[in-house]
């Protein structure tokens, strides 16, 4: 089995300009994403899929393997251009905004028993354990059903607790993977009306009946969306690499 790993990376983000190029240490965003992503097991190959020539220099410079892709809408609709160029049997999507992505979170999404090689679908998702995070829209939460088969994403706190509290929210990690079938899909079908509300891509799955195997983590996130977030990631890998945690 064949599964590469893709990085998308924009530079037009709209509220973090620049941000794959954002310095933190003396390295780029991205190649802190990338060096974690190398360590994945199980991954044969690490691209990062970018439109922009600013993005290609700078992995010109670091010997990041890369793609140059068309302007696309989506990450979705960018890792499906990749999969046009390289064949593979699974495209692993990594979120190029975690620099300290744990190996160990990633590795778990890549199916160890047999999966359907037609069509398969699949993102990581973790326990929501600040009550901020439920209510907060940039995190993406998930209801499932009795197989972790994703009944429906919202960026609402879902379900609601009319009857019980007895029940733990979950959000959705930035790690997706996806047969070319998939893809292929997702790049031939409109957005159904609950992805335009809600902008989220994997609605196009979930709202055509097509599974969405969702695969429980423990994931401690570390997400660059502004500048201000950009700034507690560089204290606490300025710390890692002080205690020896991190070796550049």
């Amino acid at each position: 089995m064949k599964v590469i790993g893709v990085i998308p990376a924009r530079f037009a983000s709209t509220r973090f300009h620049g941000k794959p190029l954002a310095d933190i240490c003396g390295k780029p965003m991205i190649w802190w994403v990338y060096n974690q992503v190398l360590k994945v097991k199980n991954l044969d190959d690490a691209y990062v899929a970018t439109d922009d020539e600013r993005i290609a220099e700078v992995c010109k410079q670091y010997n990041l393997k890369y793609i140059m892709t068309g302007d696309c809408k989506t990450s979705t609709n960018r890792i499906h251009e990749v999969a046009k160029k390289i064949e593979a049997d699974l495209y692993l999507c990594i979120n190029g905004d975690e620099p300290l992505i744990d190996p160990d979170v990633i590795s778990a999404i890549i199916p160890e028993e047999p999966f359907d090689s037609d069509f398969y679908v699949s993102n990581l998702m973790t326990a929501i354990e600040d009550p901020v995070e439920a209510i907060d829209f940039t995190n993406i939460k998930i209801v499932t059903d009795s197989e972790n088969n994703a009944m429906f994403l919202s960026r609402s706190p879902i379900p609601y607790p009319k009857s019980s509290m007895d029940y733990k929210y979950y959000k959705h990690v930035g790690v997706v993977i996806y047969t070319k079938s998939a893809l292929d899909f997702y790049a031939s079908t409109e957005k159904g009306k609950n992805e335009i509300v809600e902008d989220i891509d994997l609605l196009r799955f979930a709202e055509h009946q097509k599974k969405i195997k969702m695969v429980e983590v423990t994931a401690h996130s570390l997400s660059v969306d502004t500048p201000k977030d950009l700034e507690n990631v560089r204290t606490v890998i300025a710390e890692k690499i002080k205690t020896g945690e991190i070796k550049l």
